[in-house]
């Protein structure tokens, strides 16, 4: 017995690349640091929101990589200037990444009150019929 897949399917045709994306996003860490919502905000848009408490706009890059999100955050270490005598508040790096479909275009990015926002819109594609041309051979 062989096993199905979308890009073995007889009736799904150049799925393979939506077979690559399912499997990068499992393999994507799980990890819960920062925590994050993703919400529909119409019908064509999302909003994915970070917690983002402590981190400046320059500590944090938003980039978009092979049809992927990739949202990182960095704080600089100044631990030089201070002295602790009790530190409960890490200066974490995180990497958070989501996987776009085609047609998923990355729009403003908001920072407020320690979130992230980043709005998402999804173009709608235009229905087509194409009328192939039969050639005798």
């Amino acid at each position: 017995m062989t096993k199905l897949t979308l890009g073995s399917h007889p009736y799904m045709l150049g799925f393979e690349q939506l077979e690559r994306m399912l499997e990068r996003s499992a393999k994507s860490g799980n990890e819960g640091y920062p925590p994050f919502n993703i919400e529909q905000t119409s019908e064509n848009s999302y909003r994915i929101t970070l917690a983002v408490a402590g981190f400046a706009e320059d500590d944090l890059s938003i980039t978009v990589e092979d049809r992927q999100l990739v949202i990182r955050g960095r704080q600089g270490d100044d631990a030089d200037n201070r002295i602790y005598l009790h530190r409960g508040i890490a200066a974490r790096q995180f990497q958070r990444s989501f996987v776009l479909a085609d047609g998923v275009e990355v729009g403003e990015a908001i920072m407020e009150n320690g979130l992230l926002h980043v709005d998402l819109t999804r173009a709608q594609p235009e229905p087509m019929v194409q009328k192939i041309k039969i050639n005798k051979g």
